[in-house]
């Protein structure tokens, strides 16, 4: 069968599997690009959310029982789609329960769904006096996408006040059923902008600077965050709400208001990405819709109908000078996923 007949079959047979699941939540080909901040990248075969672990494990479970292509997936603030888009079936995980659990009277334990929003989780957390994620009021991802990229800001991060974090772990080569299973903040391996959810998703570059993710699993990532937990103190909402705005106001005054995915690259300490870029002459700098922007280097804009490979090519751009200039290899921040 040819590689596109194969292609359609698969897709076909994905979306009506995945509707009879979730009726008309299942999209076909759905345009990635409206679902991270980029505004890149092609179709998804199937679309769906999954706002429960219930129907997450049986997403799972169609996906391997059934062999397609599965892409676990959250906001897309810190994601790079493909132009060529998604083969198989792409998930949102939007499992968004709030829970807190007292400690004691100055803690308490706050029980999060993968899927909420940071700046939602912050504003519902100020008046009620628990502080410890505020640093996050400001950053536009899920608490899922900040635990894979240890997400932090203003000296802070997830590692600070986490504690454990419930997955799903897809089934594999020697399990046939999924597996739910609770990882301690030690076994989570956080560190600067990694974690062990991300060790895997390893980014390769050729001569040219050009990224190139690793190859596509049946089912990615092989665990799954549907919940974490984290340690929080009892703080005056007064203060709480003013470091808030202090750093909401500082990202206002510092990031470009375009839509971008974040910082392109990690920073190498104690250089930082933006400050390299910007002195390799790069700033700003065009390519097709893609900018690398002129309030902060290490961001790329999209100033109107960029594509993936746009932004693929001044990420390369600004890797080869970097290097070239001062013999530093940029490391990505951002993630490309997809089908590139």
């Amino acid at each position: 069968m040819p590689v596109q007949d194969e292609n359609s079959h698969i897709a076909e047979a994905a979306f009506a599997a995945t509707s009879s699941l979730f009726g008309s939540r299942a999209k076909a080909m759905e345009p990635l690009s409206q679902h991270g901040t980029f505004g890149v990248g092609g179709p998804a075969d199937v679309w769906v959310s999954v706002e429960s672990e219930d129907e997450l494990a049986r997403l799972v479970t169609l996906a391997w029982e059934n062999h397609f292509p599965l892409l676990l997936v959250g906001n897309g603030t810190n994601t790079l789609y493909a132009d060529a888009g998604a083969r198989g079936i792409v998930a949102r995980v939007a499992i968004e329960h709030i829970e807190l659990q007292p400690r004691d009277e100055a803690h308490v334990i706050l029980r999060v769904g993968a899927g909420v929003s940071l700046p939602t989780l912050v504003k519902k957390l100020t008046p009620l006096g628990w502080a410890g994620l505020e640093w996050a009021a400001g950053v536009p991802g899920t608490v899922g996408g900040a635990i894979v990229s240890n997400a932090g800001a203003h000296g802070a991060c997830v590692a600070d006040t986490i504690i454990s974090v419930r997955t799903l772990q897809a089934p594999g080569n020697t399990r046939e059923q999924a597996l739910v299973r609770d990882l301690s903040g030690d076994e989570l391996a956080l560190g600067y902008r990694t974690s062990r959810f991300r060790s895997g998703r390893l980014v390769t570059f050729d001569d040219t600077g050009r990224p190139h993710a690793s190859p596509r699993a049946q089912i990615e990532p092989a665990e799954i965050i549907v919940e974490a937990r984290f340690l929080l103190k009892r703080d005056d909402p007064c203060n709480i709400a003013a470091r808030a705005k202090s750093y909401l106001d500082h990202r206002k005054r510092t990031q470009p208001p375009q839509k971008s995915a974040g910082s392109v690259f990690k920073n190498p300490e104690p250089q930082k990405s933006g400050k390299l870029i910007q002195d390799a002459g790069l700033k700003p700098y065009r390519i097709g819709g893609a900018e690398i922007s002129a309030k902060h280097a290490n961001f790329i804009i999209n100033t109107g109908g960029a594509t993936a490979a746009d932004v693929a090519a001044l990420i390369a751009l600004a890797r080869r000078s970097v290097r070239e200039r001062f013999g530093v290899e940029l490391e990505l921040e951002v993630e490309p996923r997809g089908d590139w």
